[in-house]
């Protein structure tokens, strides 16, 4: 067993502390839901319901878990209100799985695809920059060569920031002068890491409003470009959310789904809010993988999504 195949216990003290807003805020609402009932019963449901809900898991999400409960109920006849989270564990980590959320156990990139190249998106301010260094921290860590790409072009601090992560972590960071055309940068920052025998390209995008239809018109103008230096590339559309907006970060992900070809999510500044819900939620209704979760601003805060470990932690064990 390798050195990055299995969730540590520092891992896990991370995990925990970085949910405990939202695991504290959760457990308070249900043991309100629960006070004074032996079973589980309809009015238990209706507030369980009610606590999913405003834990921003997310309506339609809420209503399958609730199904799956009655179910269990039902089947069981008797479920006392004791066994109720270890029941939400099981049944959110069920469908979890079922949204093909697999358990990453490390930073890799898959076998036959040199160099990895990551398209990075997302809103500006959700810490999409942030999450791009880390990453680079930590594949650099597991002993891969890591270029970035600063194609947000159109904001001088984004560019900035990248390199000041480039510099903190050792990783070259290919940039041109402020305003360039994004897709140059890309063309470039591929180039570059081919020629040097790259394992794993990251580039940053410009983090306009999700509402808008350049978003769609610039991001396909990049891919077309990348696919003229490394033919299937992108490999990785990474969506970035902020966590902490709860139902906004379900708002990002429609627009961004409906945009760009996003096939991978990372949910960052878990660790400041009692929203961590909304996780689930997004991993359900989007059918796309949750990859990365941001625990903290330190550069181990970010962490392989692991749903086990993720429901665990946020249900108790």
């Amino acid at each position: 067993m390798g050195i990055f195949s299995f969730f540590s216990r520092e891992k896990k003290e991370t995990l925990d502390k970085g949910l405990s807003k939202t695991k504290e805020n959760v457990f308070s609402k249900i043991t309100r839901a629960i006070a004074g009932k032996s079973k589980v019963d309809d009015e238990v449901l209706d507030n369980l319901e009610e606590v999913l809900i405003t834990s921003d898991v997310g309506v339609n999400t809420t209503l399958k878990i609730i199904s799956r409960i009655e179910e269990r109920v039902a089947r069981d006849k008797y479920v006392t209100t004791n066994e109720l989270t270890a029941i939400l564990r099981e049944e959110i980590a069920a469908l979890l799985i079922e949204n093909h959320t697999e358990d990453l156990e490390s930073f890799t990139v898959p076998e036959g695809k040199k160099p990895y190249v990551i398209m990075v998106v997302g809103v500006n301010g959700v810490g999409k920059t942030t999450t791009i260094g880390k990453l680079a921290y930590q594949f650099k860590k597991a002993g891969k060569k890591v270029y970035l790409g600063a194609a947000d072009t159109f904001r001088a601090a984004a560019v900035e920031q990248l390199v000041i992560w480039g510099e903190r972590v050792g990783v070259p960071v290919v940039k041109q002068k402020m305003g360039a055309d994004p897709a140059s940068v890309a063309f470039d920052t591929l180039s570059s890491a081919k020629a040097n025998d790259a394992d794993v390209v990251i580039i940053d995008t410009a983090g306009r409003l999700h509402n808008k239809i350049n978003l769609m018109n610039e991001g396909t103008k990049i891919k077309n470009v990348m696919k003229k230096v490394i033919p299937d590339a992108p490999h990785e559309v990474l969506l970035v959310l902020d966590g902490s907006t709860g139902q906004n970060a379900f708002e990002q992900a429609k627009q961004f789904t409906a945009a760009t070809e996003v096939n991978a999510l990372a949910v960052t500044k878990l660790d400041g809010t009692a929203k961590g819900g909304v996780v689930i939620g997004i991993s359900d209704q989007f059918r796309i993988p949750v990859k990365y979760i941001g625990l903290g601003e330190g550069m181990e805060d970010l962490q392989v999504f692991n749903r086990k470990e993720f429901v665990n932690s946020l249900f108790g064990e």
